[in-house]
């Protein structure tokens, strides 16, 4: 918006004579504010042209200074004109108030300017803060309109219903940075709250839950005016969210539901690699009715990456398959329909949901907002081009499409956000593209956490994650949990792994290239995301994702050069996703404005520094001049401490952080020196091993200044990168191709750099599990010595194997192995063997603990009955099925007698299965069923010599037959219970 004075309120008066002349230092800094106000706009007037506005230039410049008056310099205020005339609103009050600008360039440039040595802070300069301070607002944000730098009046805002009726909260200041907001991890140096600012006012009618944290709640009067998207174009009104009993703030606690919604404007840093696995994904939910009960139709979003999964299928009663979907997902939150949850007459989905998911938030919204036209709206205007053709897939999938309708309206609400045009990737995944692990069998194998300490990385995925970005690991976790059942891509993967390993240059090439990158999808996630309102912290998030986009950017080359002579298919065809023109377009564009050294760099103060200078000299006076000012003050911090360190005659160095900001920092024995000994000018006096950090009140006030300085540097530098973001925002999409390349790359180096620390070995596919010689990936990673090895055959002729032997003899771990070694074929890693080969597992089951469940009030025994019958209703000719000890929680005879029964069923199947059982009358069940092989774990007796007794000896060898060992149970026993039992 432009600056304009009001010519008749600014009447210009002589200087009366026998008035001293005002000093040059005088004239300097109120010429700098004038050309500030000559910089900013017009004057507004009748003189001089037609359109009312009289040109800056034109007025007169003639500025009476003394006795705390100063006019038309845009940073004071006099109380009465020298010249006579009523005093007056000021012109910089009357403009700002109406459109909540913040005071950018006249609260910093002068008063940030006499702060140097030689110039004197402006008169009345505190008075003109407090006039610029916007009202209080009580309106909710509209939706974005026009550009990023668009100079429209604000239109009328509109209310967004909320359904649930609540006494309203108290917000957060407005320029207070929401949680999870910085614009670099750990740097909140750019984002406290400016000094005076009025609370914001929270929604008429509450949030979506009575303490969530929303976005939408911490609402700013902002001068930035954005672009919206054509959905929210057309649909200005959010959704009602409608709070039913069953989820009443309430009863919320009933659920456990964390009251936490994740915010925008983080940064793709390194350190989100720490939390690569956090929830961040919001999932919605729908069922059929009527007729069409057990279709469910789901869409998920990332808010860390810009892609939209959609999924539609059959169920079954027990919604099998939508439990095992959510716990792969790890969703933060679920979005359910208000008609799913009705008190009294809740759905099974949903009460099946609600007890599988304790610690998930959960969130009813209307029904009618599952709505599948809008939701294929969504699609077509969200869609980025290169994924077009999901509109074919999705064109009659009715549940998917409302669900991703629900959701979009959802997180456009609690983000404060819209997704721009074209900027979103849609894909639809059936459940027949991956092989299906159930939770309770990923928690038995181990997969993702260790069962005995959730902490350490005795785990499938801690073997194999050597990953070097936060996407490689978070495709690692999703491809453990899902493994694909198409042998063509998983041949490719594993002729990728191959090459990696005879090509030395290659894989550390690679391996160098990627670990430079940062969180692409993150990034990505965040550059297409148009905020509705604006904060500092948004402001200095895009400034720095911006830099992060530059830094990508710059490690296309160098990707492309490391992938440059590879044979295999799958790299030959990212290299040529690298040759898209679309990456030097962008990075030319970014060069044209940002510093060629800015780079992304560790540690909050570096960074902050790069912020600062990104924007190239010349393109924006004022900002040179205010980064001058900057520098001249950090400067001056730095000299202070100096003369402080002389004057003391203490070893004292300067220190940063980005909650104190500059501080004092002295190294020295605390035990000779107490507090109590340090100069009474020290103030905050922290005490760490061999340290002492303190501070100042002349610092303090130093740093209030370097703060000042630092929002008006970062306002001028983001309205220069918001026009620079709108030039490449069009090319913007190549990112999607890059994460994927990145990410896979990233996965596959681990893969390699795993078989570089074991003597793993190719998988082949065909109709036969055959492992030579295999081990347990996990145990090799635990122990000393390597583990036993043994071998494996399962063809469709013998496809039941029982495996009997005394109790420590190596069946449960040899049972998690065939797991283990089947997922890691299937998702295109080498495995622990000397041969192997392996038939597609669609389905992985596995019934192994032995604990029992206080939550859904089951014993041992029932637990195991309810993970057989699991199995039993899902397992089909394709499946892997793992069965150990069955039947242990009751009597030996009904033990038996299930154990037959189960037996007897899963031999009708041509599933693969291994069945560890005590039970040794079920040995003979081979005399009727020629499929079944028995299977034992060999041991040998050794005397004790302490209890003049033979003991066993563990061989943990694999031989077939069934154990010929009686008693093992009490022979066990022997070696630990006391002599006298």
């Amino acid at each position: 918006m432009g600056m304009y004075l009001p010519v008749r309120s600014w009447v210009p008066s002589p200087v009366p004579k026998g008035k001293p002349q005002p000093s040059a230092v005088r004239k300097a800094e109120v010429l700098f504010a004038f050309i500030t106000v000559r910089k900013m706009g017009l004057l507004r007037g009748s003189h001089g042209r037609a359109d009312g506005y009289l040109p800056i230039e034109k007025c007169h410049t003639n500025l009476q200074l003394g006795s705390g008056v100063c006019r038309g310099d845009g940073t004071a205020m006099s109380s009465k004109f020298r010249g006579g005339g009523r005093p007056r609103r000021h012109a910089l009050h009357a403009l700002h108030a109406p459109a909540r600008h913040p005071p950018a360039l006249f609260s910093g440039s002068a008063s940030a300017l006499a702060a140097r040595g030689g110039v004197r802070r402006l008169p009345h300069a505190r008075q003109t803060r407090r006039m610029l301070r916007p009202e209080t607002s009580s309106a909710v944000p509209s939706p974005p309109t026009a550009s990023p730098l668009s100079r429209q009046a604000p239109s009328q805002r509109p209310h967004y219903g909320v359904g649930v009726q609540e006494t309203p909260q108290s917000c957060p200041s407005a320029w207070t940075s929401p949680p999870g907001s910085s614009g670099v991890a750990g740097d909140r140096s750019g984002s406290s709250s400016l000094p005076g600012r009025p609370p914001c006012a929270c929604p008429e009618r509450g949030s979506y839950l009575g303490n969530k944290r929303s976005y939408a709640a911490n609402i700013v009067a902002s001068s930035f005016t954005f672009g919206t998207s054509s959905s929210s174009a057309q649909d200005t009104s959010y959704p009602q969210v409608l709070k039913t009993p069953p989820l009443s703030a309430g009863n919320l606690q009933r659920s456990g539901c964390k009251s936490w919604t994740p915010q925008i404007g983080y940064s793709a840093t390194s350190s989100s690699a720490v939390s690569a696995h956090a929830p961040s994904v919001i999932v919605a939910v729908v069922e059929g009715r009527g007729l069409a009960r057990g279709e469910i139709g789901m869409a998920s979003i990332d808010i860390k990456s810009p892609q939209i999964i959609l999924s539609q299928f059959a169920d079954n009663t027990i919604y099998t398959k939508v439990i095992t979907k959510l716990k792969i997902l790890s969703p933060l939150e679920i979005i359910m329909s208000n008609t799913a949850c009705v008190v009294g007459n809740s759905t099974k989905l949903f009460t099946l949901i609600t007890e599988n998911f304790k610690n998930v938030n959960f969130t009813t919204i209307q029904r009618k907002y599952f709505n599948e036209t809008k939701g294929l709206e969504y699609i077509e205007q969200l869609c980025i081009a290169e994924f077009s053709s999901v509109l074919m897939e999705v064109q009659s999938k009715y549940y998917c499409l409302a669900a991703v309708a629900a959701l979009l309206k959802y997180v456009e609400f609690i983000q404060n956000s819209v997704y721009a045009p074209k900027s979103l990737k849609v894909c639809f995944q059936g459940s027949e593209q991956t092989a299906m692990i159930d939770s309770s069998s990923a928690q038995n194998l181990e997969l993702l956490i260790n069962n005995q300490d959730s902490r350490n990385n005795h785990t499938l995925f801690g073997v194999l994650n050597y990953t070097k970005t936060p996407g490689g690991s978070r495709r690692l976790r999703s491809n453990i949990l899902e493994p694909l059942v198409d042998i063509e891509t998983i041949n490719m993967r594993l002729d990728c792994v191959q090459e990696l390993l005879q090509h030395e240059e290659l894989f550390f090439g690679l391996q160098s290239v990627i670990s430079r990158f940062l969180d692409t999808e993150q990034l990505l996630s965040v550059l297409v995301q148009i905020p509705k309102q604006d904060t500092v912290n948004a402001a200095e998030s895009k400034i720095t994702n911006l830099i992060y986009l530059k830094h990508t950017l710059e490690l296309v080359d160098p990707l492309k050069i490391s992938l440059k002579n590879c044979n295999t298919t799958l790299l030959r065809a990212y290299y040529g996703s690298l040759e898209d023109k679309r990456f030097g377009i962008i990075l030319e564009k970014i060069k044209t404005v940002i510093n060629d050294d800015a780079r992304y760099m560790k540690g909050c103060l570096n960074m902050r520094t790069q912020k600062c200078y990104a924007v190239r000299s010349n393109i924006n006076e004022f900002l040179d001049i205010a980064r001058r000012t900057y520098t001249e003050i950090v400067d001056d911090i730095a000299g202070m401490i100096s003369q402080l360190a002389e004057k003391y005659s203490l070893p004292l160095r300067t220190s940063f952080s980005s909650a104190r900001g500059f501080f004092i920092q002295m190294t020295t024995d605390c035990t000779v020196l107490s507090s109590d000994q340090l100069p009474s000018e020290f103030i905050k006096i922290s005490k760490m091993k061999n340290s002492y950090s303190f501070t100042s009140a002349d610092l303090i006030k130093m740093n209030e200044r370097c703060q000042e300085s630092l929002r008006e540097i970062y306002h001028m530098t983001y309205m220069i990168v918001c026009k620079l973001l709108s030039e490449i925002y069009e090319h913007i999409h190549c990112l999607h191709k890059l994460s994927d390349t990145v990410s896979m790359l990233d996965m596959l180096l681990s893969f390699a750099h795993a078989c570089t620390l074991s003597d793993y070995v190719r998988p082949e596919f065909t109709d036969t599990l055959a492992i030579k010689q295999g081990w347990h990936p996990i145990l090799e990673k635990i122990s000393v010595e390597k583990p036993v090895a043994n071998n494996t055959y399962i063809t469709e002729g013998s496809n039941f194997l029982i495996i009997t032997g005394p109790n420590m003899s190596g069946k449960s771990t040899y049972l998690k192995q065939i797991a283990l070694c089947q997922i890691m074929a299937q998702i295109g890693s080498y495995v622990p063997a000397e041969y192997s080969s392996f038939r597609i597992a669609e389905q992985i089951f596995t019934r192994i603990s032995t604990d029992d469940d206080i939550e859904t009030n089951s014993s041992t025994f029932m637990k195991e009955m309810k993970e057989v019958a699991y199995i039993l209703h899902n397992a089909n000719d394709k499946s892997l099925i793992l069965i150990d000890e069955l039947g242990r929680g009751t009597n030996t005879e009904e033990g038996i007698g299930i154990c037959y029964a189960v037996c007897e069923y899963l031999l009708n199947l041509k599933a693969f299965t291994l069945f560890a059982t005590h039970f040794l009358e079920l040995c003979h069940i081979d005399v009727l069923y020629p499929n079944v092989e028995n299977m034992h774990f060999e041991v040998q007796h050794v005397k004790n010599t302490s209890r003049n007794k033979e003991a066993i000896l563990y061989t943990y060898k694999l031989s077939k037959g069934l154990t010929e060992e009686k008693h093992y149970g009490i022979a066990s026993a022997e070696t630990i219970l006391p002599l006298s039992i």
